[in-house]
């Protein structure tokens, strides 16, 4: 027994050695399909040897992957454009020589730090498809790689066309001489996205979920297929970014008439820098006190919740126009939104206090909430729809269910206000959760402002994750938004629906008071007269006291 125990530790023992490589001589040892983690440091850059390659092996894909810093990956000592790749996620193509059994990479990194990094190679057969085959863009003469750009609204992908597979030795197939199905343009390109769990960040987490992208199988389990490409679309796809949120996206070339298949080298981001904005925080975070508080006594308190919508409603129409129009800093336009939407706010209430037109209040109350409605019917798949692209189809079928919402409510006022208070007040402590951890309930609205202020975000793929964060946070929002619309329905229960006109009841009390000389307020001095006394009393504070009586000196 004890026998069977030692062969089995030694064979644990080799296949640990064997994913762990040992890097201390320079060489790194691989296996096909095998992954290899390693730390690489700029001192010491390293050789990564495959041996034993297979006679029906064609093509070779080494990749290489790493957090965020910047690792690279050769065919020489010597680095050349045509023979290297740099990046966080990088691969190279090699097409075999006949009788070739050995193939040498070389790795190295410019960063002072040590790379954490892991690396696999893939081989491939005749029957396969060239991932980047028919580059024509890039460095690279088969450029396997996917290039990844953000932005603060989508995340872009690009990447090079493939070709069909082809013996040893034997001549690569033209690209572009001719169109029919004997050539690289009936191939397909499937590609996936795939979601890392919400608010991990670290490395080991990334490395470990990699490895569930590389290999074609492995893709197609994990991953979510968006979109399949022809051969003659544009190599571009364009996604939602989703700042916090690590995703990992490739694509794999599938050849219809031999059905083989080949992936590209996944391609990750969080597009962003790590950690938030202390401006993004504050804001929320008051806008989220307010929100609670409009949530549970909005109805009681009313001009309360007139500054809120006020606030709300002037507020987004003037972040869209100063970002449209104006190239100032986020933090500014922060501010600037904060000014306008206060003013927006103090506007609303005014207008009530003054001309108490109950209509046009409740007319914002209702749209703030069908905003709110309207954004989350196009963030379920029903707004993922081809047809939605059109900006004239969205906005007019936007517009229609947000003006639906106080069209529907408009005989019954106050049950309008006290949903709009439970639902808008609960979703502001959903913002401000978001501005602190990811939470794809943040983009229900996030994405309707990213279209209102860039053009090109009709055509991109919206695609958010819903994982456990999201349902307790989703659970968080209704309980609030039932409890608070509950308490106040049973609170305003036999009282008026509205509070009387402002203005009328200040005016009937100064003229009560002008004409009732027995009321205590009517004696009250005038305002300028009760300021002199305060700052005489003020006065009389600093002053030394001054003796009393007489006082001589003794005669003696």
């Amino acid at each position: 027994m004890w026998r069977l125990c030692l062969l089995v530790l030694a064979v644990l023992a080799a296949g640990s050695a064997e994913a762990q490589a040992n890097s201390s001589d320079g060489f790194l040892e691989f296996s096909v399909g095998k992954f290899t983690y390693f730390a690489l440091s700029r001192s010491f850059p390293q050789e990564a040897v495959l041996r034993h390659i297979s006679s029906n092996v064609t093509f070779l894909l080494f990749q290489i992957h790493s957090q965020y810093q910047n690792t690279t990956v050769s065919f020489t000592k010597t680095l050349l454009p045509s023979t290297s790749g740099t990046g966080n996620d990088r691969g190279l193509v090699f097409i075999l020589r006949p009788e070739q059994t050995t193939r040498t990479w070389y790795l190295e990194t410019k960063d002072a730090k040590p790379v954490q990094s892991v690396a696999v190679t893939l081989s491939y057969s005749e029957r396969d498809p060239i991932p980047g085959g028919c580059n024509l863009e890039f460095d690279l003469d088969i450029d396997p790689n996917i290039y990844l750009d953000y932005n603060f609204f989508e995340t872009t992908i690009k990447f090079a066309p493939a070709n069909i597979g082809y013996a040893r030795a034997a001549e690569p197939p033209p690209c572009d001489v001719s169109t029919g199905q004997e050539s690289r343009w009936r191939l397909r390109y499937d590609v996936y996205q795939y979601f890392l769990p919400e608010g991990d960040l670290t490395e080991a987490s990334l490395l470990r979920h990699l490895q569930r992208m590389a290999q074609v199988a492995q893709v197609k389990a994990s991953a979510v297929k968006v979109v399949t490409l022809t051969a003659d679309d544009k190599t571009v796809v364009s996604f939602s970014s989703l700042p916090g949120q690590g995703v990992i996206y490739n694509v794999i070339v599938w050849d219809p008439s031999l059905n083989t298949s080949a992936a590209y080298v996944p391609v990750h981001t969080y597009a962003c820098s790590f950690g938030g904005r202390v401006s993004t925080k504050v804001f929320f975070t008051l806008f989220a006190l307010l929100g609670l508080f409009i949530c549970f006594f909005g109805h009681r308190f009313w001009k309360t919740e007139l500054f809120f919508i006020g606030f709300i409603f002037l507020g987004f129409f003037f972040y869209i126009l100063i970002t449209r129009l104006t190239v100032l800093k986020y933090d500014v336009r922060l501010v600037l939104t904060a000014v306008a939407g206060s003013f927006g706010g103090l506007l609303l209430v005014a207008s009530w206090w003054r001309f108490r037109i109950l209509t046009l209040c409740m007319l914002c109350v209702g749209l703030v909430l069908g905003f709110l409605v309207s954004s989350g019917t196009f963030f379920i798949p029903l707004g993922k729809l081809n047809v939605f692209h059109d900006d004239g189809v969205f906005w007019v079928t936007f517009s229609c269910i947000a003006l639906l919402v106080p069209v529907i409510f408009m005989g019954c006022l106050r049950i309008l206000n006290i949903l709009a208070c439970g639902v808008v007040g609960s979703y502001s402590v959903v913002l401000a959760v978001s501005s602190y951890m990811f939470t794809s309930l943040s983009y229900i609205t996030l994405n309707v402002l990213r279209r209102a202020l860039n053009v090109d975000f009709r055509g991109v793929f919206i695609r958010v994750p819903f994982q456990t964060d999201d349902y307790i946070i989703l659970a968080v929002w209704g309980m609030l938004a039932v409890s608070g619309i509950t308490l106040q329905i049973r609170r305003e229960r036999g009282q008026p629906p509205f509070p009387p006109h402002p203005y009328k009841l200040w005016k009937q009390e100064r003229d009560r008071r002008v004409t009732n000389i027995l009321d205590p307020s009517h004696h009250i001095p005038p305002l300028r007269e009760r300021l002199y006394g305060q700052v005489a009393w003020i006065k009389e504070l600093f002053q030394k006291e001054q003796p009393a009586g007489e006082r001589t000196p003794l005669l003696l």
